[in-house]
């Protein structure tokens, strides 16, 4: 009886290690709509929210293992990244906090995944952060604004989709 029980939990046991292979050989390719974007002047202190859409445009479900921004200002919100099925599309949600910014700033958001060619993308943006032309505030003074915001401000707040690419030819 002993002998039965222990030739079925190696069965069993072969069987699960087969059973539990990943997909870690599978690679993929993601295209980044509009990347590379020239967004208009903001005031400083102001939020911007873009939103990049990523299309996998390969066989295999793309998953995303690590993604870096160039910026602590800048918050990614990269829910519906984490796993793109093949053919399917999700979205980078970038919030970008411009109260620490002052003039032509350009940032990189540099994601890590299971690509096929390369071994991180980059999506990048730039825009310029002008002063209050009335009165140029301290820091203190834009976070204790920033702070003093209502939580409808921040539950409903805008997507602004004010930019413009540089023409191929």
């Amino acid at each position: 009886m002993s002998r039965i029980k222990y030739t079925l939990f190696i069965l069993l046991f072969f069987t699960l290690l087969v059973g539990c292979k990943g997909g870690e050989g599978e690679t993929t390719s993601l295209e980044i709509v509009d990347n590379d974007r020239h967004y208009y002047p903001v005031i400083q202190g102001e939020e911007k929210t873009m939103v990049f859409p990523l299309v996998n445009k390969g066989d295999n479900p793309f998953v995303l293992k690590d993604i870096i921004v160039s910026c602590g200002c800048i918050v990614a919100h990269t829910a519906s990244l984490k796993h793109i099925p093949a053919g399917g599309e999700g979205k980078l949600v970038l919030k970008f906090d411009t109260t620490k910014n002052i003039g032509y700033v350009k940032h990189y958001v540099t994601l890590y995944g299971n690509f096929d060619t390369v071994e991180n993308i980059e999506v990048t943006f730039d825009l310029n952060v002008v002063p209050d032309a009335h009165y140029t505030k301290d820091y203190e003074e834009l976070y204790s604004l920033h702070k003093g915001s209502t939580a409808e401000d921040l539950v409903d707040g805008t997507i602004d989709r004010d930019y413009y690419l540089d023409v191929k030819q």
